[in-house]
């Protein structure tokens, strides 16, 4: 992956006694998924085209908008285009307020720590010789201190976030919105969706509502709250920009949401709501070179990760054992390929790995995984984390011209590749 491509995770590092820094992944010059932005949401819903032709006795529009009129009072067609007028939903004055405050005691402010040690080089004495006893040099401990945020996941104290807020933190802190404060334990995490459990020793905690992502539509109504720069429970409104969306960096697994609801270092592992107040996604990453735009987990993934990690304390992830790469142009023609090769490129199988075991081999190029053609790395791997250890794939490799089907067991993924 190119260098700008790369996910920053924003991360306080800066030395001990610093301010805390909130943590979020950060996209610096994305090149791929690029599109102009977003015009601004419409925060109030459009009620102009549905003007009555006649004035309706002590009704106005703004008391239809703001559900204190009932809709019923609206006119069959209007002036405008004689069409039937838009049909809204109920959205009074205080609904987003009334959402915040009904969501806000499940949501938690977490702050962590992490130190480090620096060697920075021989030291000199006073005499000018490095015996490493004089000024300067040696290994030094730094700090870093970050902000991100939770969700309380049940009641006996387990809380949702993101990995890359407490996967390699020292100490964790949770901050309830009562202001009790209590230490957390990472219990389980899945780098794979960028997800974490943490746990505190507390019982009887408010839980979120979690809905579901299934349903969901572009222009839906999304409330984020967070603690962006660690102001915490901050809320801050938009609506769903997109489904579905591929980022490089971010879920190996997980298609991401795409909101326009302001979401700032400190938001990592927060919720994002619809307006019935569920949660609907966990904030996860902006875009460092765009404006409100930014992604978060799917509810549905993050409901399936924290049961298995519950359960199992990790996830059993599906594993080949190849590294690949996608073939273009260039290299089919270095690989004496036609240039309209497709595919993915076997550059290397690990030993005693499930692929290799099952008879695939270096410069295999794999055209065919489950009955579906591929031609990306990611192909591939969407095809394989859809199955379990010990299942069966059917894989179909181009080798020296010639189609050769193979049929891989799946392995687990080592331990040390889900850290």
């Amino acid at each position: 992956m190119a260098e700008k491509n790369k996910l920053l995770p924003w991360f306080g590092g800066a030395a001990l006694g610093a301010a805390a820094v909130g943590i979020i992944v950060v996209i610096p010059q994305l090149s791929s998924n690029s599109s102009s932005s977003p015009s601004a949401p419409t925060i109030l819903p459009q009620v102009s085209a549905a003007l009555p032709a006649a004035p309706l006795p002590n009704v106005s529009v703004d008391k239809i908008a703001a559900g204190k009129a009932p809709l019923s009072q609206l006119p069959a067609t209007n002036l405008l285009n004689g069409r039937p007028p838009l049909m809204l939903s109920p959205f009074g004055e205080n609904t987003i307020a009334d959402i915040a405050k009904d969501a806000s005691d499940s949501v938690v402010n977490i702050d962590i720590r992490k130190s480090y040690v620096v060697d920075d080089g021989p030291s000199f004495s006073p005499f000018g010789f490095g015996d490493g006893q004089g000024f300067g040099g040696g290994a030094h401990t730094y700090e870093t201190r970050g902000v991100g945020t939770g969700v309380i996941y049940r009641s006996d104290g387990y809380i949702l976030t993101n990995n890359h807020v407490v996967g390699q933190a020292d100490d964790i802190l949770i901050t309830l919105n009562d202001k009790r404060k209590f230490k957390g334990k990472v219990v389980g995490r899945d780098p794979f969706t960028d997800l974490a459990l943490v746990k505190i020793e507390v019982g009887n905690l408010p839980v979120a509502r979690f809905g579901t992502s299934i349903g969901l539509r572009p222009g839906d109504w999304a409330i984020a709250i967070g603690s962006p720069l660690g102001m915490d429970h901050s809320v801050t409104l938009g609506i769903i920009s997109a489904i579905g969306r591929q980022v490089d960096g971010l879920s190996q697994i997980a298609e991401v949401i795409q909101t326009d609801a302001a979401i700032n270092p400190g938001n990592s592992g927060g919720p994002l709501l619809n307006i019935h107040g569920e949660v609907i996604g966990l904030n996860e990453a902006i875009r460092g070179d765009g404006q409100n735009i930014g992604f978060a987990i799917p509810v549905d993934t993050v409901k399936d990760v924290a049961k298995q990690l519950i359960d199992h304390g990790s996830i059993a992830r599906a594993y080949l054992g190849i590294n690949m790469q996608e073939i273009n142009p260039e290299l089919a023609e270095s690989l004496g390929l036609p240039n309209e090769t497709k595919g993915v490129l076997v550059a290397r199988t690990m030993p005693d790995g499930p692929a290799a075991k099952a008879g695939i081999e270096n410069g295999d190029i794999i055209q065919i995984v489950d009955g579906s053609s591929v031609q990306t790395p990611k192909d591939v791997q969407k095809s394989v984390f859809k199955h379990r250890p010990n299942d069966k794939l059917s894989v179909l490799v181009s080798r020296n011209g010639a189609l050769k089907p193979i049929m891989v067991t799946v392995g687990d993924r080592p331990t040390k590749d889900r850290s």
